[in-house]
């Protein structure tokens, strides 16, 4: 063999060797970013999960659009977590959380798993569900502030991964004042949820988001108005004041 058919067969060693430890390297840290974001969401491999359904209000056991949207988009998520979604509707689930990671979505006048976790989990939260007009319809009051809906231009969602323990499996809430907002919710849930794990490492917390313009942006553009954890699963104030933010 000579010295240059030696450095060919080098190279091509080399070469070899260098693709190898790419390869794995890739394949390490893509299996390490999938094993957090099964960590956060609680979705191991070929685990199970409830996706609890909503209504649309007045809709007769129709489901928004929006909020369908928003089912649909969480049920990429735990495909891509390698987990397996049951989807059951609000009026029909009758169990216990910690035992399979739960998606709920939806306001309490339209979910009634979502009032029941309100109650017991986040009693610092009211959520005005009387169907007559008027200023307060559809507020939030998370401790002693109020959040007034303004259709299309302000409106606001809360966000929540709570646990009962670290060997629970967490339960999501997406209750927002409309449809629009519930799916708002899930796209900040998929667009952050690397940096809320960073955060809160896989603890218990409650945002409160703003959706912004939604009847030129849809659910594309929210902000944070703020971490409400605290507030939220304290006792409620008995004189709540209207939130300075609220008006936009």
């Amino acid at each position: 063999m000579n010295d240059d058919v030696r450095n060919i067969v080098l190279g091509l060693i080399a070469a070899g060797i260098s693709a190898a430890l790419g390869w794995f390297a890739r394949t390490y840290l893509w299996r390490r970013k999938l094993r957090r974001k099964q960590a956060f969401f609680g979705l191991p491999g070929n685990s199970e999960c409830l996706l609890v359904v909503n209504r649309e209000a007045g809709g007769d056991g129709a489901v928004h659009r929006n909020d369908v949207f928003a089912l649909l988009e969480l049920s990429a998520l735990i495909k891509d977590c390698s987990a397996h979604a049951q989807i059951v509707s609000h009026d029909t689930a009758q169990q216990g959380f910690g035992e399979r990671t739960e998606f709920c979505v939806g306001g309490p006048g339209s979910n009634r798993r979502m009032a029941a976790h309100l109650q017991s989990l986040l009693p610092g939260v009211k959520i005005n569900v009387t169907p007559e007009p008027g200023p307060d319809r559809a507020a939030f009051q998370v401790g002693s502030e109020r959040y007034r809906l303004e259709a299309g231009v302000s409106e606001y969602v809360l966000l929540a991964r709570l646990t009962g323990s670290q060997e629970a499996r967490p339960v999501f809430l997406l209750c927002g004042q409309r449809a629009i907002t519930n799916q708002a919710a899930s796209r900040y849930l998929m667009r952050n949820h690397e940096k809320l794990q960073r955060k809160h490492r896989g603890g218990s917390f409650v945002l409160l988001l703003k959706v912004v313009n939604s009847q030129a942006y849809g659910p594309d553009v929210v902000e944070l108005v703020g971490d409400v954890t605290r507030a939220a699963q304290a006792p409620l104030p008995t004189a709540p004041r209207t939130s300075h933010r609220a008006a936009g």
